[in-house]
């Protein structure tokens, strides 16, 4: 079993900052990819990010291309999500998710195997 916690969420004025974190612990020893969901009110989880085992390979949703930032510290079990030029729409729970099963970055909901609680992030206009 594996859990991950999420951190690093609040509320920033848009044009602001923000770096999330996700600490993974239990059965760790997989190499495993790790990504970032994230769901606004009424709306489906999508996908945000994605990093592969080493860091080498990362995929990126359109609309967070060139402001976000995933990478990851397997030392630490973490990754982190860095969050430039934060807009309203970015407004959503942030949740990070790892694929035991591949180490390759995947855009698909439906491959990761855990997921965490989720952390809030509000950008305000």
């Amino acid at each position: 079993q594996v859990h991950l916690v999420e951190s690093g969420g609040g509320l920033v004025q848009a044009g602001g900052s923000l770096r999330l974190s996700c600490a993974a612990s239990g059965r760790t020893s997989s190499n495993y990819a790790m990504a970032w969901f994230r769901q606004a009110p009424g709306k489906e989880r999508e996908f945000v990010a994605a990093i592969s085992w080493s860091g080498s390979r990362t995929n990126y949703a359109d609309s967070v291309k060139g402001r976000f930032t995933i990478s990851r510290d397997n030392a630490k079990n973490t990754v982190y999500l860095q969050m430039n030029a934060l807009k309203p729409e970015d407004t959503a729970v942030y949740y990070c998710a790892a694929d035991w099963n591949s180490g390759y970055p995947s855009s698909s909901r439906t491959r990761y195997t855990y997921w965490g609680q989720g952390t809030q992030v509000t950008v305000s206009s």
